[in-house]
């Protein structure tokens, strides 16, 4: 995102909210998924309470289905690929973790288009 470690920990700025609460630990392809009925019990109480969000970025597959429901596509690549369906009040971007390294080279498309969207739009929002 090309931000600051100050501006990133600033409360006014972002905000972590994870489908679950909870490390459900590995699985054979990465990390396993979130309990079932988690998020569905407690994300929209705690959205309720950041009326102020204007982006959420969606990281990951989990998070995308959760968020995005039928408006998802069928898979994560197409979902990222089809980012500016989803602008101005959501940006699904893949987990940026060392695991995902391959699937960025794979689609040089990820850090052309979508990782420089997603720098403006930060940006633009705490400047």
């Amino acid at each position: 995102m090309d931000v600051t470690r100050d501006q990133f920990y600033d409360p006014r700025n972002f905000a972590v909210l994870p489908l679950d609460f909870y490390f459900p630990g590995k699985g054979k392809g990465g990390d396993l998924p979130p309990r079932k009925g988690f998020a569905d019990k407690w994300l929209p109480q705690l959205i309720d309470q950041m009326p102020q969000v204007k982006l959420t970025v969606l990281i990951g597959s989990y998070a995308q289905r959760w968020y995005l429901g039928q408006r998802a596509q069928k898979t994560l690549t197409a979902t990222v690929e089809h980012y500016a369906d989803y602008l101005p009040d959501a940006l699904p971007i893949v987990h940026p973790s060392p695991r995902n390294q391959a699937w960025v080279k794979q689609h040089p498309w990820f850090k052309d288009q979508v990782v420089p969207e997603l720098r403006t739009r930060v940006h633009g929002l705490i400047d």
